[in-house]
């Protein structure tokens, strides 16, 4: 089938398409001459980095483009229907009804203050249908569709009191409220633990086979193999490529494309298995670190039990995990943000954190604090929004009472150190890539002097070519610099790349340990075996491809 297709009714149709963006007298076009079309049980995606046009042209999909947005077109319409000319008001009789959104982040989309049944409700009488009986008959079952089980007792919960891939099917059972004939995914799975994203997946399996047609868009080529009929590669506003899935994953035309399947972690070699030298003592230990929080109903809900770990000095420790097993939790307690219950941490061989009332003072802690860095999933957010690159670098090198007039030669050799321009000291990092933010966070952790960096998720948002760019760039830092990471993940296809060392944990337990190599490849555990299949099937399906 071509890219586009004027002959069918029945669909959702562009040719030529054109998104153009005007503010200050400046005009941008993020989308240029785009075409494709989108027939009922089909599913299309757009693949793509950050910056390439995609989830532009959904929004214009859905007229929510924004006020200083200019659409163009020679033919923009779903099931024969022009939607050009469309008002708002027109547009809100589409979106839900003819059209639905599943968005990214399903912790944004929902509204923080309601139950998840509020807001499918509200989709359902935004469009007048049904009585009050019949609404709610209807998200009970809209919940049990999209494969959240016990839904009567769930349909009363907030996002936030729901795991990822809860939330993830809450906000696609919104989406499927009016049961509309046409869905757009943005990023449906990105962050979500393999599982979970192989859950997602069988999902929108089944609603293709339903007769959905399936616009998604994505970074990770693995997902979309599994899942897409075909695939249009996006690259700076224009179509570079587009074909048949196995086709242009098989033998890729455009030099994006190959670049692209090359960045996808399962098809980077493994970090080569090197056992930890008996004779070096760990820079960080935990011993026996518990941590509760308490119900509602007064009893405790346990958080992390037992959790004992070593970090040798040059090498990578990774947790993985799903959602909820206690991985951040744990960090929290590493970095002394957080006391624990029970059990200890020693940081550079002296207490760094103790259970016991006393504790140990944040004034003891203060003088090693510097050499124990983080990174951090969305460095945007742990940034000051008021400050440049040079102000961010600038502090963090007044914490280790660096004088002034050495600061900026510092801070030139730090944006060296992660391959980036002094042309950006001036940048706000709000108008940085996602890629370069997280370069800036990495720059700020070496400005420390660290021994030990936590890396919280620090490549979970970042494009395929964007991750394996850092993964490189905190190898080579480590191998220069004898870093040691923690290095929190749910990720797997990652983790075999950057881990020496693995532990595995769930429900707030460690069930599984060992080098990275022997639990990866010899899982023992159900739960391991679970998350390296579930890895296999989204990661492994472009790694046999021709390089």
């Amino acid at each position: 089938m071509n890219a586009f297709s004027d002959t069918s009714q029945s669909g959702l149709s562009v040719k030529n398409l054109s998104v153009t963006f005007s503010s200050g007298g400046v005009s941008h076009t993020a989308v240029h001459s785009l075409s494709f079309s989108l027939t009922p049980g089909e599913v299309v995606a757009l693949v793509g980095e950050s910056g390439s046009g995609k989830t532009v042209t959904a929004r214009a999909l859905l007229g929510l483009s924004g006020p200083h947005a200019q659409i163009t077109a020679d033919h923009l319409s779903l099931n024969g229907r022009s939607l050009l000319a469309n008002t708002e008001q027109q547009w809100r009789k589409i979106r839900g009804a003819e059209i639905g959104f599943i968005l990214q982040d399903a912790l944004v989309a929902l509204d923080p203050l309601r139950s998840i049944g509020t807001e499918i409700t509200e989709a359902l009488t935004a469009h007048k249908w049904g009585t009050k009986t019949t609404r709610e008959d209807r998200v009970l079952q809209l919940l049990t569709q999209a494969g959240i089980p016990l839904a009567k007792e769930r349909v009363h919960l907030r996002a936030d009191q729901l795991s990822g891939g809860l939330r993830q099917r809450a906000l696609i059972a919104s989406a499927l409220a009016m049961n509309p004939p046409f869905l757009i995914a943005d990023e449906p799975t990105t962050a979500l633990d393999p599982s979970v994203q192989v859950q997602i997946l069988e999902l929108l399996k089944q609603l293709r086979a339903a007769g959905h047609g399936i616009l998604i868009i994505s970074h990770d080529l693995g997902f979309v193999s599994r899942l897409a009929d075909r695939v249009i590669v996006m690259h700076h506003g224009h179509m570079v490529e587009e074909g048949r899935t196995a086709d242009l994953l098989s033998a890729p035309r455009h030099s994006y494309t190959r670049r692209l399947l090359d960045a996808e972690p399962g098809r980077r070699p493994p970090r080569p298995s090197t056992p930890a030298r008996q004779t070096a003592l760990p820079l960080l230990e935990a011993h026996n670190l518990s941590f509760s929080v308490k119900r509602q109903d007064g009893t405790r809900k346990h958080i992390v039990q037992d959790i004992s770990l070593s970090l040798f000095p040059g090498r990578t420790l990774a947790l993985i995990g799903e959602s909820g097993s206690g991985k951040t939790s744990t960090a929290r307690m590493i970095m002394g943000f957080q006391k624990p219950e029970t059990g200890f941490i020693d940081f550079l061989g002296e207490p760094w954190s103790r259970s016991e009332k006393a504790g140990v003072p944040e004034s003891a802690r203060r003088g090693r604090r510097p050499r124990l860095a983080a990174i951090y999933q969305d460095p945007l957010s742990s940034f000051d929004p008021r400050w440049t690159v040079q102000t961010i670098l600038d502090d963090a090198l007044s914490v280790i009472h660096v004088p002034k007039p050495e600061r900026m030669t510092r801070i030139r050799a730090l944006l060296d150190q992660v391959r980036l321009p002094d042309t950006l000291l001036s940048k706000n990092p709000l108008l940085l890539s996602g890629g370069q933010r997280q370069r800036v966070a990495i720059a700020r952790a070496l400005a420390v002097e660290p021994s030990v960096i936590l890396c919280d998720e620090p490549v979970s948002a970042l494009d395929v070519s964007v991750q394996a760019q850092i993964l490189d760039l905190l190898d080579d830092l480590q191998k220069r610099l004898h870093l040691s990471y923690l290095f929190i993940s749910h990720d797997l296809n990652v983790v075999r790349n950057i881990a020496d060392d693995l532990i595995v944990m769930q429900h707030g337990r460690i069930i599984e340990s060992g080098t990275a190599q022997d639990v990866l490849t010899h899982p023992r555990h159900p739960f391991t075996q679970e998350l390296v299949a579930a890895a296999h099937l989204i990661g492994d399906a472009t790694s046999s491809l021709p390089s």
